[in-house]
């Protein structure tokens, strides 16, 4: 985590506690010449635009008292869409029966990247059904090889 994202995280939280929200990701990244500082948020039945404007107006109230950034940046605020990043042991809990897609840091059965429906989560380990071919097979992954997890959106 970068020194403005954690700055950001000690500014924003406060602001989304208060409002009942959960903060999934803090990003900030450069793309062409311009720098975006993008923070999602969710809650259980989901963000609305009045929700984003309401973090947005408060936070940006905070990062212009504190200036944490030097040059100009675009503001985001935004729910992490249907595809949401796992990143927390919760994220997997709450994910339990629900279709993930996961990145590994080294291949398990000669393949790093898996989707499927995630079956459990017991903290040590990740168990996913999974297609191969036309039968239903069960997987188990480390926690620990897993480099990146979303939700994954499919279409049957």
């Amino acid at each position: 985590m970068s020194k403005v994202t954690e700055i950001v995280e000690e500014l924003a939280m406060p602001i989304i506690g208060e409002l009942g929200l959960e903060l999934i990701e803090i990003e900030y990244v450069k793309e062409g010449k311009s720098w975006f500082l993008r923070v999602y948020i969710d809650k259980e039945n989901g963000v609305d635009i009045e929700d984003c404007g309401l973090v947005s107006e408060r936070l940006s109230e905070k990062l212009d008292e504190v200036d944490p950034i030097p040059h100009n940046y675009f503001l985001e605020v935004s729910s992490p869409g249907a595809e949401r990043p796992l990143k927390k042991d919760k994220d997997f809990q709450m994910s339990i029966g629900k279709n993930v897609f996961i990145k590994t840091y080294e291949p398990i059965n000669g393949e790093k990247s898996f989707e499927g429906k995630l079956l459990d989560f017991n903290g040590q380990t990740l168990t996913i059904e999974i297609k191969v071919k036309t039968q239903k097979k069960t997987l188990e992954i480390p926690y620990e090889k897993v480099a990146g997890a979303r939700l994954a959106v499919t279409f049957s």
